[in-house]
C-alpha cells in the first residue's frame, strides 16, 4: 500500500488501519523474537560461537524489520491519530504506544544496529566464557564466592577479587565503543545521550528517578552508617584489622551489594542439606502458581561455557519460560531460584492468552523485578522455612542474624543501586571523562568503601549489567519499592496481618491476588497504573522505608 492508500486508510477508519498494522507487525515479528529468544538461550548455555552468531543473526533480522522507514512513517500516522483521541480501543492504544517506542529505538542506519549488536554480542559472550585465574588455575563464580565468604586471608582475599574482576580489563575496550555507538544512535534520535532515550522508551522520566534516587540516599545513608559501622566492626575482628583498614575484598560479595555473612548464624546451613528444587516447587505449588513446567525445560547446574549468572527468559510468550542457573546448596542460590522463578510466573504461564501478543509480558522491567524480589526474600525467613519444613538446628539464632541480614541487605542494595544509576548516567553523558575515577568516588560516596590504592584497572566494566543490560539497573531498586509495596498490600488485603508476619505459604489466595493485580494484565497498562492498581497508591518508599526499620 502507497503512503497515500495508508493515510487515506489512516483518516477513513483508524482503528481498522490500527488492528492491520498490528496482525503485521506481528506475523513478521513474532516468529524473528522466538527464533531469537532460542538462539539467545543457546549461546548463554554453551558459550560456542556458532551459537552466538545465530544470536546476533537473528537479532539483525529483527532490527532491519523494526528499522524500515516506511513502517515507521505508517505507525507515526497512526500514533497521530492515536494523540488526535481517533482510537477508542484501550487495548488498540496501548499496543500502538508500545510499538511506537519499540520502532523509534532503531529508526537509525542499519550498519549502526549491526554494528551495536556485533559489539553488544562479543562483550557478552566475553563475560560467559571468562573464568578468574588465581595463581595460574581457573575458577568458577561459586568458588570465587565461597572464598569471598570464608577466607581469614586479607591476601587471599584480595588475589580472588582481584581476578573476579578481571573481566573488565578484557571487554573495557569493547564497552568504551559500544558506549559510543549507543550515543551516536540516540543523537540521531534526538536524544541528548543513550541514557536518556532509554529512559523516554521504557516509559520514565529521567529527572523524576533522579529526584526518587536523592530521596532514598536521605532515607537510607544513616541507617546504612549505622549497619556499615556494626558490619565493619565484625570484619575488622575477623581479620585482625581495624575497621579503618577494611578494602573491598572484605566484604564478601564482590561488589558489596549484598550484606556480608558477619552475624551469629550460618543462613546457608539449612540449605546444605535440603532440596532448593523441592522447596520451589512446593512453595509455588503451594500459593497457586506452580512452575514443574519452567524447571523442566531449564538449566540449572555450573558447566565450562555456560553463563555462571542466572536469568530467567519467555521464549514464546506461550509458556515457553525457563530459567538458567549454577545452583549450589546455599542461601544466595535458594534466594536466587525463588527470584528467577518469580519471573518464571509473571510471564505467558500466567499471563492470559487472551492479552494480545504485544502486550502478553510484564508491564515492565520493574515490576517484573519487583515479584521476583518479592519472593525472593523468603530465603532468609525463619518463619517461612519453619512452614516450608525444614529443619533449623538453632531456630532462634537464625531468625536474630536472618532479619539483620535482610535489613542490612535492603539497606545495602539500595546504596549499590545509588552507584549504578548514578555511574550509567555520567557515563553516557561524558564517556571521554576517568570512568573508573567516577566509579571509585560513586562507590566511595555511596558504599562508602575505601578504593584500593593505585588500582587502576576498569573495574565498572566487571559489572556485566553495564555492558549487557544497560540503563536497566535503577529498574531493580524500584523493583525493591514495588515488593515492599505490593506485600504490603498484600498482607493488609488478604491476611490482614503484618507484613513482617505474611510467608504465604500453602495458601492460595496469594496466587489469586498476584493473578489478578499484578500478573494477568500483563502490559495494558503502564507501570505506574498497574502499581496503582495493585497497590492503591503510586510507587513510593513508605512500605520499603518500613521493611528496613530496626
Amino acid at each position: 500500500m502507497a503512503a497515500a492508500e495508508w493515510l487515506a486508510a489512516v483518516q477513513a477508519d483508524p482503528l481498522a488501519a490500527a488492528k492491520e498494522f498490528i496482525a503485521q507487525h506481528e506475523a513478521k515479528l513474532r516468529p524473528l523474537e522466538v527464533a531469537a529468544a532460542r538462539a539467545w538461550w543457546d549461546a548463554n548455555i554453551s558459550g560456542k560461537d556458532e551459537d552466538f552468531k545465530r544470536k546476533e543473526e537473528l537479532q539483525n533480522k529483527i532490527d532491519a524489520v523494526l528499522s524500515d522507514a516506511k513502517t515507521f512513517a505508517r505507525l507515526k500516522e497512526l500514533k497521530t491519530a492515536r494523540d488526535a483521541g481517533r482510537l477508542a480501543d484501550p487495548l488498540i492504544v496501548r499496543q500502538i504506544d508500545l510499538l511506537y517506542l519499540q520502532y523509534l529505538e532503531k529508526q537509525v542506519p542499519p550498519e549502526l544496529l549491526r554494528k551495536i549488536t556485533a559489539k553488544a554480542n562479543a562483550v557478552e559472550q566475553a563475560f560467559n566464557v571468562y573464568r578468574p585465574k588465581v595463581d595460574g588455575q581457573e575458577w568458577t563464580d561459586s568458588r570465587v564466592r565461597a572464598v569471598l565468604k570464608e577466607s581469614k586471608s586479607s591476601e587471599e582475599r584480595r588475589k580472588v577479587w582481584e581476578a573476579s574482576k578481571g573481566v573488565g580489563a578484557v571487554v573495557a575496550a569493547d564497552l568504551a565503543e559500544l558506549v559510543q555507538l549507543r550515543n551516536q544512535a540516540a543523537r540521531q534520535l534526538g536524544f541528548a545521550n543513550y541514557h536518556a532515550m532509554m529512559l523516554h522508551l521504557n516509559e520514565q522520566d529521567g529527572a523524576q528517578i533522579v529526584k526518587l534516587f536523592d530521596e532514598l540516599d536521605k532515607l537510607t545513608r544513616q541507617p546504612f552508617e549505622r549497619a556499615k559501622a556494626e558490619i565493619d566492626t565484625r570484619l575488622a575482628k575477623t581479620y585482625n584489622l581495624s575497621p579503618k583498614e577494611l578494602m573491598p575484598w572484605h566484604y564478601h560479595d564482590p561488589f558489596f551489594q549484598e550484606s556480608p555473612a558477619v552475624f551469629d548464624a550460618d543462613l546457608d546451613a539449612p540449605y546444605r542439606r535440603a532440596d532448593i528444587l523441592q522447596l520451589c516447587r512446593d512453595f509455588y505449588a503451594g500459593i497457586g502458581l506452580p512452575v514443574d513446567r519452567v524447571l523442566a525445560q531449564s538449566d540449572l547446574y555450573e558447566k565450562k561455557g555456560k553463563s555462571p549468572h542466572a536469568f530467567c527468559i519467555d521464549i514464546d510468550r506461550e509458556g515457553d519460560v525457563r530459567v538458567l542457573a549454577n545452583i549450589v546448596p546455599n542461601e544466595l542460590w535458594m534466594g536466587t531460584m525463588l527470584h528467577e522463578l518469580g519471573h518464571a510466573v509473571y510471564s505467558s504461564l500466567y499471563i492470559p492468552a487472551t492479552v494480545p501478543y504485544v502486550l502478553r509480558d510484564a508491564a515492565h522491567i520493574l515490576t517484573t523485578e519487583g515479584v521476583a524480589m518479592q519472593m525472593e526474600r523468603f530465603s532468609k525467613s525463619r518463619l517461612w522455612l519453619e512452614k516450608m519444613g525444614v529443619k533449623l538446628d538453632d531456630a532462634a539464632a537464625f531468625a536474630a542474624a536472618a532479619e539483620k541480614v535482610q535489613r542490612n541487605g535492603l539497606l545495602i542494595f539500595s546504596r549499590w543501586c545509588q552507584v549504578m544509576l548514578r555511574f550509567e548516567k555520567s557515563m553516557y553523558e561524558n564517556p571521554q571523562q576517568d570512568l573508573n575515577r567516577l566509579w571509585w568516588d560513586l562507590v566511595e560516596e555511596y558504599q562508602q568503601l575505601r578504593r584500593p590504592p593505585q588500582r587502576n584497572a576498569p573495574d565498572y566494566a566487571s559489572k556485566i549489567h553495564i555492558c549487557s543490560a544497560p540503563v536497566y539497573y535503577h529498574n531493580y531498586m524500584m523493583g525493591q519499592l514495588f515488593a515492599s509495596q505490593v506485600h504490603h498490600a498484600l498482607s493488609r488485603e488478604v491476611f490482614r496481618a503484618d507484613p513482617k508476619q505474611v510467608v504465604y505459604v500453602g495458601d492460595k489466595r496469594v496466587g489469586e491476588f498476584m493473578k489478578h493485580k499484578v500478573i494477568a494484565p500483563g502490559r495494558t497498562m503502564p507501570w505506574n497504573a498497574l502499581t496503582r492498581h495493585a497497590t492503591g497508591q503510586e510507587l513510593n518508599a513508605a512500605a520499603f522505608a518500613r521493611d528496613f526499620e530496626g
